[in-house]
């Protein structure tokens, strides 16, 4: 029965792709609102992320941010119908790219694309893919119908490569001396494992130590992705590489790195990934604000 659905809902998904961009929107939008009255589970990470980063917002003001999230996020859900079955040609006039200077400086070091998880990071990460080869981590879903899809859809252009986050770093270190951009996320609670509590604004957070690690390994520049989700579709931009990466104290690294995901938040912090765990993991003695 629960392959019936997912069968289901994948077709329904695949006749949306189908619509015009504006319908798709204003449908996400519908979806978004039974998300937040349905997904109380998601909401309330959501809003206690809001409450821990936000301090200085008023209760009604969070729940309007709330509401534009989740409006958002499921705009972007909708919009995978798009990402994986849309032709190249609707694509690029959907997703435009900018910055691309910044991928090449002629050093020939690879790159690595420091990609926070913003609504539209999927759809800027499959137009840069649909330019050349690139190196992508993903996380496998519980659901195999649904793995696969998203897999197939991810590596449509230039036979991307995928490695799962169960992989470790061997596979992205080869990657990126194989030349291969490397889409890298590092804003997310992995856990204490290869971790520093660093602050996300204001609060500490387990941060992953593995983009100094990478940089120190290979050589790569660290080049930002910012995807931006916009009325007429998305914006992958580009911005110049970071000088001075790694400084060779780490903790200092990872402060920087938080520092530049919670200043690109605030600039549309309606189209950050609140409904993640971010603050899962505490420091010994502390407990999980969820």
């Amino acid at each position: 029965m629960t392959r019936f659905f997912t069968h289901a809902a994948l077709g329904l998904l695949w006749l949306v792709h189908w619509l015009p961009l504006p319908l798709i929107r204003r449908i996400g939008a519908l979806f978004g609102v039974l998300m937040f009255h349905g997904a109380k589970h998601r909401r309330h990470i959501a809003e206690t992320n809001l409450r821990l980063c936000f301090p200085q917002l008023d209760a009604s003001a969070r729940t309007a941010l709330l509401r534009r999230n989740f409006r958002v996020f499921a705009q972007a859900i909708l919009d995978r119908s798009l990402l994986w079955w849309a032709g190249e040609e609707r694509l690029r006039r959907l997703i435009s790219l900018r910055g691309a200077e910044h991928l090449d400086d002629g050093s020939g070091r690879p790159v690595i694309l420091l990609t926070p998880h913003f609504v539209g990071m999927d759809a800027c990460g499959l137009r840069i893919s649909m330019d050349r080869q690139t190196a992508v981590i993903y996380s496998n879903q519980t659901n195999p119908v649904i793995n696969a899809v998203m897999r197939k859809g991810r590596a449509r252009f230039h036979d991307t490569v995928l490695m799962s986050r169960q992989d470790g770093l061997r596979k992205a270190i080869k990657a990126l001396r194989d030349g291969l951009p490397f889409f890298y996320a590092a804003d997310l609670d992995f856990g204490a494992s290869d971790a520093l509590f660093v602050p996300f604004f204001g609060v500490p957070a387990a941060t992953v130590v593995g983009l100094p690690r990478l940089v120190s390994l290979t050589k790569a520049r660290v080049v930002p992705l910012v995807s931006h989700l916009t009325p007429d579709g998305y914006v992958a931009e580009l911005l110049p590489a970071w000088t001075d990466f790694p400084s060779g104290d780490v903790e200092a690294d990872l402060r920087r790195l938080n520092a530049f995901v919670e200043q690109e938040v605030q600039k549309m912090p309606e189209q950050y990934f609140w409904p993640h765990r971010r603050f899962k993991t505490r420091p010994p003695g502390e407990k999980r604000p969820y």
